[in-house]
């Protein structure tokens, strides 16, 4: 929640086209707070455009290889800013605290620090509370002052390996939450925000399968939790001094089919981003009548990027799609309307189609999909498919802009998203229906939405790729075991491929965490048998594969090496003793690994990997790649 996301590739267009490069910046008092160059640096909000600023700090000290700000949380007097640097080939983190004076100084750092929030003591001083990460696992809370009365101690751990910690401080600061969550259970606790000392207080203790989440306005506590029927999230309050969940009462529920992105809380109003049906909805609750205005979004956008506000009269945010950058909107509270950002409208509104289209599973389910082509393409069934999946954790499949997608529907490819059971795109239900031993929901929904965009005349077969990273590399694994004539070719980047031995491995940072996810065939039989059925490493067997380029990371903690290469080394001697077995004329699938340096799980903006994938899929395909590295120089700085 509250996070910011670091884009680090330039755009670099067109004169006629205009695109924003997003930053990490925290607007405080009169100031803005952001990175400028290799700095850490502020501006008055009025000059924020200009190059007049005040370097507070030089990255550069750190002494790390191309360090970037993550985050930035400024102390409620203006005494103190403390940032989170990190690095594009690591996940380690290191927190800077810095005094800002008239000669600004760096006073402290802590490493491996994940949240971080600020709250100001009876005594006028500004206490620190952050929690400590080690081996991507958050269980310890600490609070530090600075200054002549300098401390440092942990005063909260949690026990239980599966869960992790983080902290949120309410949007009228009057609370720092202590959230304590796992895959499908959270509890939170309450640190008061002026007597911060004080012993926190607890909302709920933890109710298998109950999650919720805390906001704060005008003595009553606003939370959203999926406590009830039916199992989705709703939005309940109580009065602050009790908060135990006998007390909630319920306030708005949400339509079925539909995920709550985020909730943004202000003096008079409450404002929920949703998608509903594959599309994207706004609901402006007025507090004090209990009105509520539902506003459909524009049918291009497919994304929200939330924006940093403390204007009580305005909410800002902006909308994006893969093949979009991001356009800013605002909804104003006193006119009760929503403006959009005038300008110069990008021409991929006229020139491409987005298509919200459903497929019928195997159990009747229906999955939604997007679709993104050129307006003017003729005979769509030979034109090249990339479609993209993922359907794990709840979470929805990425559709932030991204240069090179653009660069794809601009040479004619069709983009297809789809949104398979396993991820949260139609609410909690939908992720549950995808999890444990209903995993296979999802490989059947991506089945389905694969030969129903054939059989609509998008693409064929010898021209289907597909696309995953991370968990969505289980999908798409399982689907090359058994329907490997739907696809030509593949890319995956850092795909978890060896779902049983990687969860049977105790020891790896996150297997007890993701017990929720995937089962624990440590001690349950039924999830191991389960598992074995649509494991990708464990049903590779002598057939025709698709092609293949992997991309993995050297030290990624989260999907170890080993797994990727015994897989990879798998697949290879599959294919040739298929090959073998086919006599001449048989074309074996191209499988390749590529093995990145550094430690980062995922490494969205590189200039390498993505001309890598582009030119792999061009080549496998047959097709003239010269066209889309011109266009693609537009975007990107190589």
């Amino acid at each position: 929640m509250d996070a910011f996301e670091k884009v680090r590739t330039k755009l670099e267009t067109q004169p006629q086209e205009e695109y924003e490069i997003i930053n990490a910046e925290v607007k405080h008092g009169g100031f803005v707070y952001y990175q400028e160059g290799c700095c850490l640096v502020r501006s008055k909000d009025e000059e924020a455009d200009n190059d007049n600023y005040e370097v507070l700090f030089n990255l550069e000290e750190l002494k790390l290889d191309q360090p970037f700000i993550d985050c930035i949380r400024v102390a409620p007097d203006e005494k103190y800013v403390a940032a989170k640097i990190r690095t594009e080939d690591s996940e380690a983190s290191t927190c800077i605290i810095v005094k800002l004076s008239d000669q600004p100084v760096m006073e402290a750092s802590f490493p491996n620090v994940s949240s971080f929030e600020w709250v100001k003591d009876e005594e006028d001083e500004d206490v620190l509370f952050y929690t400590f990460q080690r081996n991507l696992r958050c269980h310890d809370v600490y609070r530090a002052t600075f200054g002549e009365n300098k401390r440092n101690e942990r005063f909260y751990t949690e026990k239980d390996p599966s869960y992790f910690v983080f902290l949120y401080l309410t949007k009228d600061s009057r609370f720092l939450t202590i959230n304590i969550m796992n895959k499908t259970t959270s509890e939170v606790w309450l640190i008061d925000g002026l007597s911060p000392w004080d012993p926190p207080v607890l909302i709920q203790k933890r109710i298998h399968g109950v999650l919720y989440y805390v906001e704060h306005r005008e003595d009553e506590l606003y939370i959203l939790t999926n406590v009830g029927e039916p199992t989705e999230f709703k939005l309940m309050r109580t009065a602050a001094d009790t908060p135990a969940i006998m007390n909630w009462d319920l306030f708005f529920t949400m339509k079925r089919n539909t995920k709550v992105v985020d909730l943004d809380m202000f003096k008079d109003h409450c404002v929920l981003f949703l998608k509903h049906s594959n599309l994207l909805y706004v609901n402006v609750i007025g507090l004090a009548d209990d009105s509520v205005r539902s506003l459909k979004l524009p049918p291009w956008a497919c994304g929200f990027i939330m924006d940093t506000n403390s204007d009580p009269e305005n909410c800002p945010f902006q909308l994006c799609s893969p093949i979009r950058p991001p356009k800013y909107y605002t909804y104003k509270f006193a006119e009760g309307k929503l403006f959009e950002e005038t300008g110069h409208e990008d021409p991929i509104t006229k020139t491409s189609r987005v298509l919200r289209l459903e497929a019928k599973s195997k159990d009747g389910k229906l999955v939604p999909m997007t679709v993104f082509h050129k307006t003017d393409s003729e005979d769509l069934q030979k034109k090249p498919l990339l479609v993209h999946v993922y359907g794990a954790y709840g979470m929805d499949l990425k559709m932030n802009f991204r240069p090179e997608r653009r660069v794809l529907v601009d040479d004619g490819w069709i983009l297809a998203y789809c949104h398979v059971r396993g991820g949260g795109e139609l609410g909690l239900q939908w992720h549950a229906d995808g999890r444990l031993t209903k995993k296979l929901n999802g490989l059947a929904d991506l089945e389905a939405c694969i030969k129903t965009l054939h059989g609509q005349g998008f693409s064929q077969p010898s021209l289907t790729t597909l696309t995953a990273f991370s968990a969505g590399g289980v999908l798409v694994g399982a689907l090359c075991n058994s329907n490997p004539e739907l696809l030509r070719a593949v890319t995956l980047e850092a795909p978890f491929l060896d779902v049983l031995n990687t969860m049977m491995d105790t020891t790896l940072p996150l297997t007890l965490e993701e017990l929720e996810e995937w089962g624990n065939p440590s001690s349950d039989e039924k999830h191991k048998n389960y598992i074995k059925r649509y494991c990708p490493y464990q049903n590779i067997k002598p057939q025709h594969y698709p092609s293949m380029h992997i991309t993995a990371y050297e030290n990624d903690e989260r999907v170890p090496l080993e797994g990727i290469v015994n897989y990879t080394e798998k697949l290879k001697e599959a294919t040739a003793e298929h090959a073998k077995d086919s006599g001449e004329g048989y074309q074996a699938p191209n499988i390749i690994l590529d093995i990145q340096p550094g430690g980062n799980h995922v490494i969205e903006d590189s200039h390498k990997k993505i001309t890598a994938q582009i030119k792999f899929l061009y080549e496998e395909l047959g097709l003239d790649s010269t066209s889309v590295f011109e266009n693609l120089k537009k975007y990107l700085k190589f």
